[in-house]
């Protein structure tokens, strides 16, 4: 049994997964921090800057799911990845996973100039624009265009209503319009990530992991 330390057990994502460990076996949840074998958080920039440091002093590995950290904090994440493993992802979803896979498939065979512009839809009370994952595709979009064929336009972000996450990149040339789509029904798809990843990082070195070096 893995005991499982959630910062940031009362929002959103800390509740999905205190829901499915639940309902899963390999998991307990435990609200001493001590006594954990592995931490996830997900929660707000000041809070994660805290139990990193927690985590380094009692050398827990760490799966860090919060977004809209600042430039400080993931200095201190660097730091902290030379002493214990941590992965760090903002979305942690196998379908955004082969979305990327998508887009980089695009994006090689792509031979024309085109205008892309990236939409996210998220929940009203989600405060970071725009999301950690819409950084990252433009960030993705950027590297894998050698070729400078892609004009890329200001991110799009919207918040209404209660809703998990909706990923929109759209590909515009003279003759055709490409769209790639990820739409999150439930937050599920992120806990069951977050769960997975962190099976794994208990066994891993000191680094800093992306979602993708635990999938592959």
């Amino acid at each position: 049994m893995i005991e499982l330390y959630i910062n940031g057990s009362s929002g959103r994502m800390g509740t999905t997964i205190n829901d499915l460990v639940n309902a899963n076996d390999e998991f307990n949840v435990t609200d001493n921090l001590t006594s954990a074998d592995v931490v996830i958080d997900f929660s707000h920039s000041s809070s994660t800057n805290k139990i990193v440091y927690s985590c380094l002093k009692h050398n827990i590995p760490m799966v860090i799911g919060t977004t809209g950290l600042n430039k400080d904090v993931l200095e201190n994440i660097d730091i902290a990845s030379k002493t214990l493993p941590i992965v760090l992802a903002a979305n942690m979803s196998i379908g955004v996973y082969q979305l990327k896979d998508s887009l980089k498939s695009f994006i090689k065979k792509n031979k024309n100039r085109v205008n892309c512009s990236i939409e996210e839809t998220h929940h009203l009370k989600k405060l970071d624009k725009p999301s950690g994952t819409a950084i990252e595709i433009e960030n993705l979009i950027k590297d894998e265009d050698t070729l400078n064929l892609i004009s890329l336009s200001k991110t799009v972000s919207h918040r209404k209503d209660d809703i998990s996450g909706i990923h929109k990149v759209i590909f515009i040339d003279k003759d055709v319009t490409y769209t790639y789509t990820h739409k999150a029904i439930s937050r599920d798809i992120f806990g069951n990530g977050a769960l997975y990843c962190a099976k794994k990082v208990i066994k891993l070195q000191p680094d800093l992991y992306t979602f993708e070096r635990i999938i592959n």
